[in-house]
C-alpha cells in the first residue's frame, strides 16, 4: 500500500498533448546535457571559490563565511560552518551520476566537517539540510558499496555524523509543550549562559512539523528511538492546536504555552511543510495517522483557502475571509503534494497559474498579488515550482510540462547566471543580481530538472524506491519494513474528513485521472492560459454591444458588475465551437463600459527620507526611505520626527531589548529578519522608542535599483503600533550605521521626501485675468488674419486679487478703438 502509492509520479508518457509538441529523446538529452553543465558551473564554483565555507558568493567569487560577513539576520542562521553546500549536494552528485565526484564529497565531509561548532543555527534549516543531507549521502553511500562497485571504504561515518547532529538538535525540544526552540547552539545547547539563545518564544508551524522524517529515519537507521519520538511529539502538539471548527492552523505558535501567535493560515511560508510532511511520514514509515490527519487538513485548504487557480491565505478562526492580496513564491511546492494525493485538477490549475506568472516576470517573485504584479521583487533560485513541474510530467507524461521544465533551464543560463556560479536575482523588475547562491538551489533545482529530463537509464538508482524530503534529499520508502517501527503515536481518534472522496485512501490510477480523455490537462490549462494577459492575441468578438456607465466610485470593473447581477463567462467558454469566429451567439452580449479602465496601477509608495541633521552633516546626508502601512502617518506630521538614533540590542529586535535605557527617547535602529516588522515595531514600542528606522539585510539592495515598498504588519490588527516607521535598503543603511559608529551622536528627522529640510519650495503658479477684445480687420496690426478675430492679453493679477472673485466674474468686454485705447463695454455690448 505504502509503495503503492508513490505510483502516481510515475505513469509513463501515453498523453498525446494537442497543446504543445512531443520532445525527441534527442531534444530531451541536449537539454540534459546543458542541466550537467549547469550544474557543474554552479558545484565546481563552489568548490572552487568557496569551500569550505557553507556558500557561494557569486558575484564575489568567494565563500561566505559567518562572521567575516555583514550580517543579514536570521537567513544566517543556516549557517553552521558545517560546509553547508557540500553536504546538501552529496545525494545530488549520484541523482547526476557524478559518482567520481560524489566519493570525493563524502571523503572530503568525513575528514573537514566539524559539527560542535560554537555557532546558533536554526533546527529547521539545519535538520533538513545537513542532517538531511548526510541521511541521503549515508543511503546513497550505503547502495553503493553494497554494489561493490566503489565506496569500498566507506564505513558509515556519514550516519554516525548524522547521529551526533541529531543529538545536537535534541536540546531544542526541551520545552513545556514539546515544540522545539527555533534555534540552538551547536556546542552549548539552549539554556546554558554561553548558548546565546534559548529566550525565543514562538516558532513557526513549519519549523516545529518539518523534523519527522529526518528524525524517524534517524531513529530506524540509528536504532535510538529519542529522534522519532520527539518528532512525533511536535506533530501531536500541532494537531491538537489545530483550530478545530476549521481544522486549519496558525503560521506561528508560542513554543510554551501552546498558544497560536500568528493566526493566519495557508499552504506558503510558515506552514508548507507542515502538510508536505504529514502525506510523506505516512508514505515513509505506514502510519495512517499520519494520512488521516493530512486528509482532514486538505479537506480544509480545499474548502477555505483555495480559490483556483490561486491559494489565498485565511484566518484559521474565520475561515471565510482572506487576510491579505498576495501569495508568496512558496506554495508552488503544493501543486506536487496534489499530485502525490492524486488530485489533478487542482494541482493543474494552480501549477499553470504560476508558470504564466514566470512569463510575465521571468521568474516566481517571492511575492506577488492575486493580480499577479510583484509584491516582493525578489528571486532567491527556489526549486519549488520546478519540483511541481516534476511531478505534473510524471503524473501526466504530458510534454506540456517539458517545455515548462526547458523554459526553467533557458532563463537560469540567461537571467541568472554569472562567471562564478549563479546568482539569486534582488529584484525581478529590474534583473539585478544578489550576492548569494543558496544551498538548496544544487540540493534541489539541479534533482528536480535532471529527472524530469531523464529516462531511468539515465540514473543510477531506482528514483521510484525512495520519496524526496523537503530538500529533496533522498530517504529510501522501504524504511517502514526493513527496520524496525518507534512506539506507536498514541494520539486519539482521528476525525474522518465529512465528505471523503477516491483517493482518501486509495491509489490514483491513470482511468480515474483521466477518463477517456488524454487530453485531460490541456483541457484545463486552457482556462487559464492567458491568465496574465502575456501572449494573448487581440481579436475583434462578434457579439452585440450595449454601453454601460460607470459610477465614481473607484469600484472595480468586475465587480460593479456583479453587484447589478450581471454575471460573467470565460470567453473560451462563449467561443467554444466556435471555429469561424464569426458565429453570433443569441443572448449573449458584448459589454462596453463607458469609462477609461485602465489596469490596475501598482499602490503607489510615498517615498520618505532619513536626514542626517546633526553636525557635521547638517542636513546633506538624506537617505532615502520607504514608509509602512502601519503605524504613524509621517505625511500627517508637518515637521516630521526628530530624534537621535541608537540600535537596539538585539539587532534584530524580535524580543526584549536589552538597552531599553538607552532606547528610551530615540530614534532605534533594527536589523530586517527573524520576525515580523510588526513584531519589532512592538518591542521597541515598549522600550520607550520615538521612532524605528529598520534596515534591510539583504546585502548589496539599494534605493537606486530596487523599488521602494510599504512595510506590512502581521495580519494582525496593528493598531497599537503608534510609532513611525520607515524602512532603508542595505547600501543607505550602512551610511547609516557608519555615520553612528564615527560621531556616536547622531540626530536625524523623519519625513516625507518632499518636505525633508532645505529643499526648494515649489514657486505657486501666477495666476492671471484673460481679456478678450473683439476687432475688426484694419484695426490692428499689419499680418493678422482677416474676418473678425480673439486677442488675449494675459496681465498679472493685482496682489489681493483672487482669481474667480469679483472683479474676475465680470464679463470683460473692452472695444477697441483707432487710437488703441480700450474702454469696458456693459454685459449687453455687441
Amino acid at each position: 500500500m505504502i509503495l503503492k502509492t508513490l505510483l502516481v509520479t510515475s505513469f509513463l508518457g501515453w498523453v498525446k498533448s494537442q497543446e504543445s509538441p512531443g520532445m525527441t529523446a534527442e531534444e530531451r538529452a541536449v537539454i540534459r546535457d546543458q542541466i550537467v553543465e549547469m550544474f557543474d558551473h554552479a558545484y565546481g564554483s563552489y568548490m572552487k571559490y568557496a569551500y569550505p565555507a557553507d556558500e557561494l558568493m557569486p558575484l564575489s567569487c568567494k565563500g561566505r563565511v559567518r562572521g567575516q560577513e555583514p550580517n543579514r539576520g536570521d537567513i544566517d542562521d543556516s549557517l553552521g560552518k558545517f560546509s553547508l553546500t557540500l553536504i546538501d549536494t552529496l545525494d545530488t552528485l549520484v541523482v547526476l551520476n557524478k559518482l567520481d565526484e560524489f566519493e570525493d564529497a563524502v571523503r572530503k565531509a568525513v575528514k573537514d566537517v566539524r559539527l560542535d561548532n560554537d555557532v546558533v543555527v536554526s533546527v529547521f534549516e539545519t535538520n533538513i539540510r545537513v542532517l538531511g543531507g548526510l541521511l541521503g549521502g549515508h543511503i546513497m553511500a550505503d547502495l553503493l558499496r553494497q554494489r561493490g562497485q566503489r565506496m569500498e571504504w566507506y564505513r558509515d561515518e556519514l550516519l554516525h555524523m548524522a547521529i551526533e547532529l541529531g543529538h545536537r538538535l535534541i536540546p531544542a525540544f526541551n520545552t513545556t509543550s514539546g515544540l522545539p526552540y527555533p534555534k540552538v547552539n551547536l556546542r552549548h545547547g539552549i539554556l546554558k549562559p554561553q548558548s546565546r539563545t534559548g529566550t525565543e518564544s514562538d516558532t513557526c508551524t513549519a519549523c516545529a512539523g518539518t523534523m519527522i522524517l529526518e528524525f524517524a529515519a534517524l531513529s530506524r537507521l540509528s536504532g535510538q528511538p529519542v529522534f522519532e519520538e520527539h518528532a512525533r511529539k511536535a506533530l501531536d502538539v500541532l494537531w491538537e492546536r489545530r483550530q478545530k471548527g476549521s481544522d486549519l492552523v496558525g503560521t506561528v505558535i508560542n513554543i510554551h504555552n501552546g498558544e497560536w501567535v500568528r493566526r493566519d493560515s495557508g499552504v506558503g511560508a510558515g506552514i508548507d511543510s507542515y502538510y508536505e510532511y504529514l502525506m510523506k511520514a505516512y508514505i515513509l514509515l505506514g502510519d495512517s495517522v499520519f494520512l488521516e490527519r493530512f486528509n482532514v487538513h486538505y479537506s480544509a485548504i480545499m474548502k477555505y483557502i483555495s480559490q483556483p487557480p490561486l491559494l489565498l491565505n485565511v484566518h484559521m478562526h474565520n475561515p471565510t475571509v482572506s487576510v491579505r492580496s498576495w501569495m508568496d513564491s512558496l506554495l508552488a511546492f503544493f501543486p506536487g503534494l496534489q499530485v502525490l494525493r492524486g488530485d489533478l485538477k487542482p494541482a493543474i490549475e494552480t501549477h499553470e497559474m504560476l508558470y504564466q506568472v514566470t512569463k510575465q516576470h521571468k521568474f516566481l517573485p517571492e511575492a506577488f498579488t492575486t493580480e499577479f504584479r510583484v509584491h516582493w521583487g525578489q528571486h532567491l533560485l527556489r526549486p519549488e515550482f520546478a519540483e511541481s513541474t516534476y511531478y505534473l510530467y510524471k503524473a501526466t507524461g504530458d510534454p506540456y510540462y517539458l517545455r515548462v521544465g526547458q523554459s526553467i533551464v533557458e532563463k537560469l543560463n540567461t537571467y541568472a547566471r554569472v562567471p562564478c556560479g549563479f546568482a539569486a536575482v534582488q529584484d525581478v523588475r529590474t534583473g539585478t543580481h544578489e550576492d548569494r547562491m543558496d544551498s538548496f538551489f544544487l540540493a534541489e533545482m539541479f534533482k528536480y530538472l535532471y529527472l524530469l529530463f531523464s529516462d531511468k537509464s539515465h540514473v543510477p538508482i531506482d528514483i521510484d524506491d525512495y520519496i524526496f524530503t523537503t530538500e529533496a534529499h533522498l530517504l529510501p520508502v522501504s524504511l517502514s519494513t526493513t527496520k524496525a517501527p518507534c512506539p506507536a503515536n498514541n494520539t486519539g481518534t482521528v476525525p474522518v474528513p465529512p465528505e471523503d472522496d477516491l483517493f482518501s485512501h486509495s491509489c490514483p490510477s491513470t482511468e480515474t485521472l483521466f477518463p477517456n480523455n488524454p487530453t485531460f490537462a490541456k483541457t484545463i490549462r486552457d482556462g487559464y492560459k492567458y491568465l496574465t494577459g502575456v501572449g494573448q492575441a487581440f481579436s475583434p468578438l462578434p457579439f452585440r454591444e450595449f454601453e454601460l456607465p460607470l459610477p465614481d466610485k473607484g469600484i472595480e470593473p468586475v465587480e460593479f458588475l456583479k453587484s447589478m447581477g450581471i454575471s460573467l463567462s470565460p470567453l473560451n467558454e462563449i467561443l467554444s465551437g466556435d471555429t469561424n469566429g464569426h458565429k453570433e451567439h443569441k443572448g449573449v452580449l458584448r459589454v462596453k463600459l463607458v469609462a477609461e479602465v485602465s489596469q490596475t496601477a501598482e499602490e503607489e509608495v510615498v517615498p520618505h527620507v532619513v536626514q542626517l541633521i546633526s553636525p557635521p552633516f547638517l542636513g546633506r546626508m538624506v537617505l532615502t526611505a520607504g514608509p509602512a502601512k502601519f503605524g504613524a502617518d509621517l505625511t500627517k506630521q508637518e515637521h516630521g520626527v526628530k530624534g537621535s538614533i541608537v540600535k537596539a540590542s538585539p539587532y534584530t529586535a524580535c524580543g526584549p531589548v536589552d538597552n531599553a535605557v538607552e532606547i528610551k527617547g530615540r530614534i532605534a535602529l533594527a536589523l530586517r529578519g527573524d520576525c515580523m516588522f510588526a513584531v519589532k515595531a512592538r518591542w521597541l514600542q515598549q522600550a520607550g522608542a520615538i521612532g524605528v528606522i529598520f534596515i534591510d539585510h539583504h546585502e548589496g539592495s539599494n534605493s537606486d535599483e530596487t523599488p521602494l515598498f510599504q512595510m506590512v504588519g502581521d495580519g494582525d490588527s496593528n493598531e497599537d503600533i503608534t510609532l513611525p516607521l520607515v524602512f532603508l535598503f542595505s547600501r543607505e543603511g550602512a551610511l547609516l550605521t557608519a555615520a553612528l559608529e564615527e560621531h556616536h551622536n547622531v540626530d536625524v528627522v523623519l519625513l516625507p521626501k518632499e518636505r525633508q529640510l532645505g529643499r526648494d519650495k515649489t514657486e505657486k503658479p501666477v495666476s492671471v485675468n484673460i481679456k478678450l477684445r473683439l476687432m475688426e480687420h484694419g484695426e490692428v496690426e499689419e499680418g493678422m488674419v482677416t474676418s473678425p478675430s480673439l486677442e488675449l492679453v494675459m496681465e498679472k493679477e493685482e496682489e489681493g486679487e483672487k482669481l474667480g472673485g469679483k472683479q474676475s466674474q465680470q464679463q470683460d468686454c473692452s472695444q477697441t478703438s483707432q487710437d488703441d485705447r480700450t474702454s469696458t463695454c456693459s454685459a449687453d455690448s455687441p
